[in-house]
């Protein structure tokens, strides 16, 4: 027993040097919420970025480590605050935008900083992070070895954790902070720049995120996915419990699944958060949307490029055929977060889950590793595996009947993530996979007709959903669901459809991208591309389809003509213009479509009435 528990405590002091730094984040995410009423959902970006910015300078460009460490944390971190409080936040909280559009801005910066990683240090992970402090052991009490690293970040948590309340509580800036966080209407009438006081609040946010970056890198492999992710999980008894269970060393299958879990425990914290019965979310304006049908030329012009653009590779040669094989699929999955998100009204970030559900269900099934089923050619395996998808919308669809805004979000995230980890990571489910076009085309042009048809497919039942009887229910549901209710409208069962039909169509779009590169890769269902392709389709239109096929096209395209990390640039811009582009992309298409005819531009009508008025 004493060896027991001198290991047990071995391994808690060893977890503290992780959850601390972990915890740090919670201090920041706190303070912003408190004083902008944002969750800022990029706080693992902005610290991913302050950690490879410290990597540039110290061991790429050789500067010394205390100017670099006091740079990165004290003017870039801040400035990077402060800048997305003036160019992304202050514009939508002057024109009291709703959550959905903050929490859209919020992933907008994320994809954005995740996408400018990957243009300038790309995927590859680094170990040679700096070490701010050490990692030297200074003690050892009853002979257990006290670092440093972990006393200087308890230390630091406490420290700024017990700072922000005297602040709060004892100064001048407190009390004005105080009178923005209770009402800011009133504090400004009461002569409080409450724009500055926000402004601060992002700034400190900021800071705290680039110092759990750098804290965090020199233990972690420094990657533009893992770390964001950790972050997002906060609380010191994560760190402690991943040490602790690193005890548990059961035989045969399980031996992955539970060093999954160990590895992975910000991932079951995350999901076990989720699904606790914490609250409903808050209501509000959701998603600004193209405002109804588009007129008939906006729409025929859609459609048009839509097919020119599906069709047009049927004329590529071979190697650049193989690049455009991916559309199709990335489209069915598109179209799936424009059902549950565009025209239900729900907020889903996980859709990747389910997609990679549908590619790793089809390998499965194709290898005969499911057990009393024999291998399967190309197209049962697929439906099986998307049929067995379906219902497994309910994992998400059954907490979205009491959920909403960042709640749903939560729910939705988390449920992808898990898969991600705990799923498509293992080698138990992913050893061995064999993924053939057996019963289908064998060559890349016939393959990519077949594509076209469940597209198509696809597209008809988006259709079906948005047209008649259930399209006028989820309106009415995505605009006002307590309305919708009293309308006769039964909610629950429609949230649900919308999700298993969403569930269906992301698991079809996975299946198909198996298929086209022959294989499963889980890093084509990573949570942090769920988040790009969300925030895809709302800079498209939330509520259109031909949206979500030609944002897939432009995906795909920026993929394979450029470097990594460019269509994460360019959409992560976008998103976080959304407040500027109601409807996204296809809002503006429809709004210069129904320009008068007169040919001027909005401004130019502007001019033009100002001249009449001064004429009279």
């Amino acid at each position: 027993m004493p060896g027991t528990l001198d290991l047990s405590i071995d391994l808690a002091l060893a977890g503290l040097a992780v959850g601390s730094a972990a915890a740090l984040s919670g201090v920041g995410l706190v303070v912003t919420h408190r004083v902008t009423g944002v969750l800022n959902l990029a706080q693992g970006a902005q610290a991913t970025a302050t950690a490879y910015l410290l990597r540039e300078l110290v061991v790429v460009r050789n500067w010394p480590l205390a100017p670099a460490a006091a740079f990165c944390l004290l003017v870039a971190a801040p400035a990077l605050g402060v800048l997305l409080d003036l160019a992304v936040f202050r514009p939508l909280r002057r024109r009291d935008a709703g959550q959905a559009e903050s929490m859209v801005a919020g992933i907008g910066v994320f994809v954005l900083l995740t996408g400018v990683i990957l243009l300038v240090w790309g995927t590859t992970p680094f170990g040679d992070a700096p070490a701010v402090v050490p990692a030297t052991v200074i003690a050892r009490p009853g002979g257990h070895a006290l670092r440093l690293d972990t006393l200087v970040q308890l230390a630091v948590v406490l420290g700024l954790a017990g700072g922000v309340g005297l602040v709060e509580r004892y100064t001048a800036f407190g009390v004005r902070l105080r009178a923005v966080v209770d009402n800011r209407r009133l504090a400004r009438l009461a002569g409080i720049d409450a724009d500055r006081i926000s402004a601060a609040g992002w700034a400190f946010g900021s800071f705290t995120a680039g110092l759990v970056g750098v804290l965090l890198a020199p233990l972690l492999l420094l990657d533009p996915y893992s770390l964001p992710l950790l972050v997002m999980a906060t609380g010191l008894g994560l760190g402690i419990a991943q040490s602790e269970l690193t005890r548990l060393r059961p035989g045969g299958q399980l031996l992955p699944l539970a060093q999954a879990v160990q590895t992975n425990l910000f991932v079951v914290a995350l999901l076990v958060a989720a699904l606790l019965p914490w609250g409903r979310g808050q209501d509000g304006p959701g998603l600004a949307t193209s405002g109804g049908r588009p007129g008939r030329r906006g729409s025929s012009a859609a459609r048009t490029a839509c097919a020119v653009l599906l069709l047009l590779p049927l004329g590529f040669r071979p190697e650049d055929l193989r690049h455009a094989l991916l559309v199709p699929a990335l489209a069915l999955v598109l179209l799936s977060v424009v059902v549950v998100t565009g025209y239900g009204g729900q907020v889903s970030l996980g859709q990747a889950g389910y997609a990679g559900l549908g590619a790793l269900g089809t390998a499965l099934l194709m290898s005969g590793k499911v057990p009393g089923v024999p291998a399967l050619p190309a197209v049962p395996a697929l439906l099986l595996a998307v049929a067995a998808t379906v219902p497994l919308g309910l994992l998400t669809g059954r907490p979205a009947v009491r959920r909403r805004g960042l709640a749903l979000a939560l729910v939705t995230f988390a449920v992808g993530t898990a898969l991600s980890r705990l799923v498509f990571d293992q080698p138990y489910a992913t050893t061995g996979l064999t993924v053939s076009r057996l019963g289908l085309p064998a060559d890349d042009q016939g393959f990519y007709l077949v594509e076209l048809v469940l597209l198509g497919a696809g597209l008809l039942l988006v259709r079906s959903l948005h047209r008649g009887p259930p399209g006028r229910a989820l309106t009415a549901m995505r605009d006002h669901q307590a309305g919708a209710s009293a309308a006769g409208v039964d909610v629950p069962r429609l949230k649900l459809l919308v999700f298993m039909a969403g569930a269906g169509l992301a698991a079809l779009g996975g299946a198909l991208t198996a298929l086209a590169e022959q294989g499963f890769d889980a890093t084509a269902f990573d949570p942090v591309r769920g988040l790009l392709w969300f925030a895809t389709v709302v800079v498209a239109g939330a509520d259109s389809a031909a949206g979500a096929v030609l944002a897939a096209a432009l995906l795909t395209g920026l993929d394979a003509g450029t470097l990594p990390g460019v269509s994460a640039v360019v959409v992560g811009a976008l998103a976080t213009a959304i407040g500027r582009l109601p409807g996204g992309l296809a809002g503006l298409a429809r709004r210069l479509a129904d320009r008068p005819a007169t040919g001027l531009t909005p401004l130019g009508h502007r001019l033009r009435r100002r001249i009449a008025e001064r004429s009279r």
